[in-house]
C-alpha cells in the first residue's frame, strides 16, 4: 500500500507526460526518476522516458492515470511495484558498459512495474487468489508498450511460438489454478508469460486489433476501482466484442492443452463431365501415364508371337480405348435432356474448377482458427483463414473443400507462426524435409559487445602516439 526511498546520492529526474495519459490535460503527471551516480549512464537515458511512454500506451488502451505522479527509483531489487513508486534494480557495470539484454531488460520492467498502477491497482483483482488477472494481464500491455518504444522490440512474452516450450512441458498448470497451488517453477509462466500470450493470440489472429482493443478498454473502465473476478473479464470481454469466446477460455485458461494442428491429407478432385468425348481420352491418358514396372519393361523387347504370325491379330488388338461407342454417345444426350426437364444447366457439367478436401487434425487439443496458405502453380499465393468454429462438431478432426480453377502446388499451415504451433514439421503439403544444425564445440562465453569494443578503442594508439612513417 505504501513505500518511499530516500538517499542523499539520488540523482532527481523529471519530465512532464504530455496528452492523453493525465485527465486534466493542464496538470500533467509527473513522471520522475531518482537514481544514484552507479546507475548511469543508462537511467539518466531510459528511465523516466519508460515511465511517460508507460502512461502514454496504457492510457490509450484502458483510461487515464488518475495520480498526479509515477516514479521510478533504481532500488535493492529487480522489479516491485506500489503505488505511483516502484523500484527497479538494473545498473550498467562499473566502467559504464551495459549488454543489450540488460538495456532492454531495464526498460521491461519500468514499463511492467509502472504499469501495474493500472493492473491491479486501479482494476483491483485479488492477486493472491488470481495472479494472472494483474501480471498476466500487466505482461499483455507491456508488450504493446514495448513494441510502440522501437521497432522489433524484444519482448520476452509476445510470441506464442516462444512459449511452445513451457505449453508441451511437464510443469504447466492451467493459468485458472489458484495462486496459492502454483509453485515457483510454475508461476512466472503461468501468471505473467501464458495469459500475455493468449491475449496476443486473442486480438491478433481471433478478434482483430479494432474489435479486442474495444473489449478490453471496456473491460479496464467497467472494472476502474472495483474488484473484478476471471468470470467479470471473460464475460465483459465477450459481452464487449459480441463474440462467444467460451471454447478460447476454455482451452487456454482451464487445461493444459497445447497448440499443435495437423495438416494430414490432401484429396484433389475434378468434375466428372460425362461425356465420353472427353472422358474417354481423359482415362486413356491417365493410364498411359502410369510408370512401367520392370516387369514390364524388361517384357518389352522379348519377341512376340502375334508378330510372327500376323494372322493372330484381330479387331482389339487395333482397337482405340478413346473412341466413343454410340451408346455412350445416346446415353450423354438422355443425360443431357433430363437435366434440361428438370431445368438444371447442362453446361454445369463443363464446370472447370479443381476440388481439394483438406483435412486437419488437433494433435494437441487446444483449438485454434486454421490459417492456410495456398501456393499455386502458377506461382500465384492465397491466404485463407478459418474460423475456429470449424472444429465445432468434432474438435480432433476438420476438413475444408476449396474450390479453385488453378492447380494447388503445396499448403502451408500457419505460414506466420502466429498461434503458437508445437510441430511444425506436420504444417507442410507435401511434406518438407526436417533440417537441423550441430557443433563439434561450444564456443567460450565472450563479453558484451559494448564492452568489448570499448576497451579494443582505449587499447588502440593514439594519432599522437603513432610513430612517422620512414621516408622513402
Amino acid at each position: 500500500d505504501f513505500a518511499f526511498a530516500t538517499s542523499r546520492k539520488f540523482i532527481w529526474d523529471a519530465m512532464g507526460a504530455p496528452g492523453h495519459a493525465s485527465p486534466d490535460p493542464k496538470k500533467p503527471v509527473m513522471a520522475m526518476s531518482f537514481y544514484p551516480n552507479e546507475a548511469e549512464p543508462l537511467w539518466s537515458k531510459y528511465s523516466t522516458h519508460a515511465i511517460i511512454h508507460t502512461l502514454d500506451i496504457y492510457s490509450k488502451h484502458t483510461f487515464a492515470y488518475p495520480y498526479p505522479v509515477a516514479i521510478s527509483v533504481n532500488g535493492p531489487m529487480s522489479g516491485m511495484e506500489y503505488p505511483m513508486i516502484c523500484f527497479n534494480g538494473p545498473r550498467p557495470d562499473p566502467d559504464g558498459t551495459y549488454s543489450k539484454a540488460l538495456k532492454y531488460g531495464l526498460i521491461s520492467v519500468i514499463i511492467h512495474e509502472v504499469g501495474h498502477n493500472y493492473f491491479p491497482m486501479i482494476v483491483n483483482s485479488d492477486e493472491r487468489q488470481w495472479t494472472w488477472m494483474d501480471e498476466g494481464l500487466n505482461s499483455f500491455v507491456q508488450t504493446l508498450a514495448e513494441q510502440q518504444w522501437e521497432k522489433d522490440y524484444p519482448s520476452r512474452r509476445a510470441e506464442a511460438r516462444d512459449f511452445v516450450g513451457y505449453m508441451t512441458g511437464p510443469g504447466q498448470v492451467p493459468i485458472m489454478t489458484n495462486s496459492e497451488s502454483l509453485t515457483l517453477q510454475n508461476i512466472w509462466p503461468n501468471a505473467y508469460g501464458k495469459p500475455a500470450v493468449a491475449l496476443t493470440v486473442l486480438r491478433e489472429t481471433i478478434l482483430g486489433r479494432e474489435l479486442f482493443d474495444h473489449a478490453f478498454k471496456t473491460y479496464a473502465q467497467r472494472w476502474a476501482f472495483k474488484r473484478p473476478y476471471p468470470a467479470d473479464f471473460f464475460r465483459t470481454m465477450e459481452d464487449a466484442s459480441g463474440i462467444d469466446l467460451d471454447w478460447f477460455w476454455r482451452g487456454w485458461f482451464y487445461t493444459n492443452d497445447h497448440v499443435d494442428l495437423s495438416l494430414d491429407t490432401v484429396r484433389a478432385y475434378t468434375l466428372d463431365t460425362r461425356n465420353p468425348a472427353i472422358e474417354k481420352p481423359i482415362a486413356k491418358k491417365e493410364k498411359d501415364a502410369r510408370a512401367r514396372t520392370p516387369l514390364q519393361t524388361r517384357n518389352a523387347d522379348l519377341p512376340k508371337r502375334v508378330d510372327a504370325y500376323p494372322e493372330l491379330r484381330d479387331f482389339y488388338n487395333d482397337y482405340d480405348e478413346a473412341t466413343v461407342l454410340p451408346s455412350e454417345k445416346k446415353k450423354y444426350d438422355e443425360l443431357l435432356k433430363a437435366l434440361a426437364k428438370e431445368k438444371v444447366r447442362p453446361d454445369l457439367l463443363k464446370t472447370r474448377r479443381n476440388f481439394y478436401l483438406v483435412e486437419f487434425s488437433n494433435v494437441g487439443g487446444l483449438v485454434m482458427p486454421i490459417i492456410l496458405k495456398i501456393d499455386y502453380t502458377d506461382g500465384t499465393t492465397e491466404e485463407m483463414r478459418i474460423p475456429a468454429e470449424i472444429w465445432r462438431i468434432d474438435n480432433a478432426k476438420a476438413s475444408k473443400l476449396i474450390m479453385t480453377e488453378k492447380e494447388i502446388k503445396n499448403l502451408q499451415l500457419d505460414p506466420h507462426e502466429e498461434i503458437g504451433d508445437a510441430d511444425v514439421e506436420n504444417n507442410f503439403w507435401p511434406r518438407r524435409a526436417i533440417k537441423s544444425r550441430f557443433q563439434l564445440f561450444k564456443e567460450p562465453k565472450v563479453e558484451t559487445p559494448m564492452k568489448e569494443l570499448k576497451d579494443a578503442a582505449e587499447k588502440a594508439p593514439k594519432a599522437s602516439e603513432k610513430k612517422p612513417e620512414a621516408p622513402e
